[in-house]
């Protein structure tokens, strides 16, 4: 379903947990972290689309999460040709995302990559607010800060040890060095047909990885 400048209606999703901290998704079998997202089917309403996507590729339920806020307006971003598939190019140029801000009010082990047959995810972490927009893919940067930006005045406040929460503060140069801290080593073997491929991935600290992803994956 797309408009009529070629845009496909999608919403995006920001999880935080109670420090403010949001969920950060790695992509099936890839080295790609971002937020959940998905698009809006016919007949659904953004609020529609959002819960259903939270349940496809996080897991979680209504019960689960409570809706801090949304942007205004769709948010833009186009797809380089490379990525789209060829009978479409020439009528899809990009996704328009309402974006959602959602408070986890449950533990975080309620949180499932594979509610579905078709997981988008196999690894998570919590990351601080302002995540590391060098990891995400080029064409979606500008939305992500932009997304980020627009909610970031809508942060619940909470009490750390007594200190009063005082806004998000985006990441100096050398904010994102984890030299500090021990990350969690994984060895992963991938079946394709007849070969098997060994990969080494270190997981940042706070992150879960799901050991048996399910092979059908949604488009």
């Amino acid at each position: 379903m797309l408009d009529r400048e070629g845009f496909r209606p999608n919403v995006g999703i920001i999880l935080l947990n109670q420090k403010n901290q949001v969920f950060w998704g790695k992509r099936i079998r890839t080295h790609s972290w971002q937020f959940p997202q998905g698009g809006i089917d016919r007949g659904e309403s953004p609020e529609q689309a959002m819960y259903r996507e939270l349940h496809e590729e996080v897991g979680l339920l209504p019960e689960h999460v409570r809706i801090v806020a949304r942007t205004r307006d769709w948010l833009r971003y186009e797809v380089p040709d490379r990525f789209i598939r060829r009978d479409a190019r020439g009528h899809y140029k990009g996704q328009k995302q309402i974006w959602y801000l959602l408070q986890l009010v449950e533990p975080d082990w309620n949180i499932n990559l594979r509610a579905t047959s078709h997981p988008e995810f196999d690894a998570w972490r919590w990351n601080d607010f302002w995540v590391p927009l060098d990891v995400v893919v080029e064409f979606k940067r500008g939305v992500y800060e932009m997304a980020l930006t627009e909610l970031s005045r809508f942060l619940p406040r909470y009490d750390n040890r007594s200190r009063p929460y005082r806004g998000p503060q985006r990441p100096r140069q050398n904010d994102n060095d984890d030299t500090g801290s021990q990350g969690t080593e994984v060895n992963l073997t991938l079946q394709f047909g007849f070969v098997q491929t060994q990969i080494h991935m270190e997981l940042p600290p706070g992150g879960s990885f799901d050991p048996d992803p399910q092979k059908n994956l949604k488009d």
